[in-house]
């Protein structure tokens, strides 16, 4: 069986892990971090918007791949893997600004819980037919 919404944003997101990566490793050889942060602000907010974004993404690529599998339409599958993708987009944004209040940080934060939420609420009720 093909999951070519799964696909899409797998792939979106994973292009967007590594380039999250990369940020953390440019950020310790400018401030000579070999491990860890250091005592570096932009080593620990790179760091920190890579290892979120290692976190939350895979359960809700899981999530999709689930709805996928038991054939939620294509144009809901779409909204939450877009939304998932946009709002990983904000909290890199947002993660790296420093004054706070943070919208772009709260909104990708909130958006990417109510992804994963919303897909598993989704995935019951698709389970229940």
């Amino acid at each position: 069986m093909q999951v070519p919404v799964v696909a899409l944003y797998g792939a979106l997101n994973a292009i967007l892990n590594i380039v999250l990566a990369n940020n953390v490793s440019s950020n310790r050889r400018k401030h000579k971090v070999s491990i860890g942060t250091g005592d570096s602000e932009e080593v620990l907010r790179a760091s920190r918007a890579h290892g979120n974004n290692a976190e939350f993404v895979p359960l809700a690529l899981l999530m999709l791949l689930i709805l996928e599998l038991m054939g939620g339409p294509s144009l809901w599958l779409h909204v939450l893997g877009g939304s998932l993708f946009v709002a990983r987009l904000l909290h890199w944004r947002g993660i790296l600004i420093k004054k706070s209040p943070n919208p772009y940080r709260f909104i990708g934060t909130a958006v990417t819980y109510l992804v994963i939420v919303g897909s598993a609420i989704f995935a019951l009720v698709l389970r229940s037919r």
